[in-house]
């Protein structure tokens, strides 16, 4: 392989079922910065980016009773969901990693964050961690 195919970690995922009450602990004790707040998947989740220098802090709150990760909060309660890495190009990840034993969870990337494409991988592979990729 000439270069890894992650290129930096992107940002750490937490689901909470309330960004506010998370915030108490996220800006209000530890001390991190709020560098953005928005709602995506047609109002179904509010993801809320923490500044860590390098990386990011997202707080995933689903919105909507029908979205997956408001069964998944349910089951699992809240915490980490997923680690998310930058790559150069999602679609050229999604060709580069299956014969790397990392296959894509999704036949085909999903809209991310602040216009990025997104995909996330089986976990399965992974050890039982969540890994999603980001990039253009």
């Amino acid at each position: 392989m000439e270069h890894p195919v992650f290129r930096s970690l992107d940002h750490v995922a937490i689901v909470v079922p309330d960004t506010e009450e998370a915030l108490k602990v996220w800006r209000d004790r530890v001390g991190l910065t709020v560098l953005l707040s928005e709602v995506v998947n047609n109002g179904a989740i509010r993801l809320t980016h923490l500044d860590l220098g390098n990386t990011h802090l997202q707080l995933v709150q689903p919105l909507s009773a029908e979205h997956p990760l408001h069964a998944w909060l349910a089951q699992h309660g809240p915490g980490l969901h997923h680690l998310c890495f930058r790559v150069d190009d999602v679609g050229q990840a999604l060709v580069e990693l299956p014969p790397l034993g990392l296959p894509a969870a999704a036949p085909a990337p999903h809209q991310g964050t602040q216009g990025k494409r997104a995909l996330f991988l089986d976990k399965s592979a992974s050890q039982g961690v969540q890994l999603e990729v980001t990039g253009k």
